[in-house]
């Protein structure tokens, strides 16, 4: 993939979207060259006997911020790497963006900016009424999305799904385990190549982020740390 537009991915643009009438078919809206690859998947989930759905598509630059800068003043959770909320005022600005950084994105450095990221779950197995919170017990062996993820998992080490794998498929220091996020390897590594830490660096700067000067302090570290280290595709 030749130069990618800046804007599309610090999630700044939509210009790298499917169509309305493709996101409803979805249920989701994402980067316009993986709807067949997300219509593949999910007919393929089905003939085994799952309704894979889509709870979180495309991500923009605005909502992200809006989640970091809420958990930042305490209005949501921060979560250590048990899940269990933690007490913020005995954080340094510092261990707070680092806390942060476990369970969320910074803005700008989202992979779902992209469009090729999704967070799924089974339908089929949601209880009725049931919110889906996207946490560890969910999707583990014995959660009730574990047998998705046992056939997700299947379908990727057979280089059988339709060019989605895990890009936080194990702990690396950095963002936390996410089973339940699928990224489009062929689209999503053109993305990762092209968002450089100056790239981010000059979005940051222009943004109204809580906590933006420590942050920018820490940049190439984060960038290390919760950007770049991750499960690489090697379609």
């Amino acid at each position: 993939m030749s130069r990618v537009d800046p804007a599309y991915l610090t999630g700044q643009s939509e210009g790298h979207l499917c169509s309305p009438a493709e996101a409803e078919r979805l249920g989701a809206l994402v980067h316009a060259d993986t709807v067949a690859s997300l219509a593949a998947l999910r007919d393929a989930a089905a003939e085994a006997g799952f309704e894979l759905e889509i709870l979180s598509g495309f991500r923009g630059f605005r909502r992200q911020a809006s989640i970091w800068n809420r958990k930042a003043s305490g209005t949501i959770p921060v979560l250590d790497s048990l899940g269990v909320a933690m007490d913020i005022g005995r954080l340094s600005e510092r261990d707070l963006v680092f806390a942060i950084l476990r369970w969320s994105a910074l803005p700008g450095a989202s992979r779902h900016h992209w469009g090729t990221d999704v967070d799924v779950f089974d339908a089929k197995a949601r209880p009725p009424g049931y919110e889906v919170e996207l946490i560890p017990a969910e999707v583990d062996p014995g959660g009730m999305f574990g047998p998705l993820h046992a056939w997700l998992d299947d379908r990727i080490a057979a280089g059988a799904s339709h060019g989605f794998f895990r890009p936080y498929d194990r702990d690396r220091e950095g963002v936390a385990p996410e089973r339940w996020h699928l990224s489009h390897g062929p689209i999503a590594s053109a993305y990762e190549e092209h968002l450089t830490a100056a790239v981010l660096r000059a979005t940051i700067v222009e943004s109204a982020l809580a906590l933006k000067d420590t942050v920018l302090e820490s940049l190439d570290e984060i960038y290390e740390r919760f950007v770049t280290n991750t499960c690489r595709w090697h379609g």
